[in-house]
């Protein structure tokens, strides 16, 4: 995606804050706001904002899981299996 064609400044953003919402909506594709010539802030839609915060938090449980793993701190599969099996059958 190209964001050339989504930078507005502020003013626009002040001017026309319902047509920004509602494309926001319907492209689902974020603004860069300028001030002063500046890239200040994005505005995104809340349901792209959810789904890339899900997928920042998939993302961080994946580089925790290899840092594990690069760490020595993991178990064989059939290890685990025998004692959560164990643990079941004791709360029985």
């Amino acid at each position: 995606m190209r964001y050339s064609s989504r930078v507005k400044p502020i003013s626009y953003l002040k001017a026309n804050a319902a047509e920004v919402l509602a494309d926001l909506a319907e492209q689902r594709e974020p603004f860069v706001i300028t001030q002063n010539g500046e890239a200040k802030a994005v505005l995104q839609d809340v349901a792209s904002f959810e789904e890339n915060q899900e997928t920042l938090a998939l993302l961080k449980l994946l580089a925790l899981g290899n840092k594990d793993i690069e760490a020595g701190r993991t178990r064989p599969l059939r290890e685990v299996v025998e004692r959560l099996k164990r643990k079941s059958a004791a709360k029985d």
